[in-house]
């Protein structure tokens, strides 16, 4: 697992950990992670945007903000069938707890066309040598609030255990090395 938080934000509490309970999805009491002046990882996310209450605010309407990427994460961008094939299922459990013991951060599930997209948050700049697209500066991610999903189609698959967790690339790497590799499968 890659931690950012003491990197990024120095204003991070050494070992400040978000209540796992509050993360959960469905989660009561999730206000602990995301609501003014509540600090933990949803005020680690807004700070990846500009003005960060205008994030807060996306959330609070619609349950998803759009983020930029380059500044505290970036997204490698796995499309849904693969990162089946590679945990041997298409159950949105199974797969959440797969992803949680292979990555050990935080993945958004974005299933708005096809079968959709998993987006696996890493460090800004970090190598990614895949052949999934590497997404960073320049880029919006479409990321959910934290804590009680609003959206069927942009959720979190894996919540991010803390402020500042990300996944590390290797991770992933190792991960898709057991599925067949793009362009491979059979139709």
């Amino acid at each position: 697992m890659v931690d950012m938080s003491e990197a990024v934000d120095s204003a991070a509490a050494p070992g400040e950990r978000a209540g796992e309970a509050a993360l959960r999805p469905g989660a009561q009491g999730s206000s602990s992670v995301h609501g003014p002046g509540g600090g933990g990882v949803a005020e680690w996310f807004a700070k990846a945007h500009p003005l960060p209450r205008q994030a807060e605010s996306e959330w609070a309407r619609h349950g998803v903000a759009l983020l930029p990427l380059g500044v505290r994460f970036d997204a490698v961008r796995v499309p849904a069938r693969r990162v089946h094939d590679a945990v041997g299922s298409a159950e949105p459990a199974t797969v959440a707890e797969a992803l949680a013991e292979w990555l050990h951060g935080p993945v958004i599930r974005a299933a708005r066309t096809g079968s959709g997209f998993y987006y696996v948050l890493v460090a800004p700049d970090t190598p990614w040598r895949g052949a999934e697209d590497r997404l960073g500066t320049g880029t919006y991610l479409a990321v959910p609030r934290i804590g009680r999903p609003v959206s069927p189609v942009t959720y979190w698959a894996v919540p991010p255990p803390r402020r500042g967790s990300l996944c590390d690339p290797a991770f992933l790497s190792a991960l898709l090395a057991v599925a067949p590799a793009p362009g491979t499968q059979e139709q």
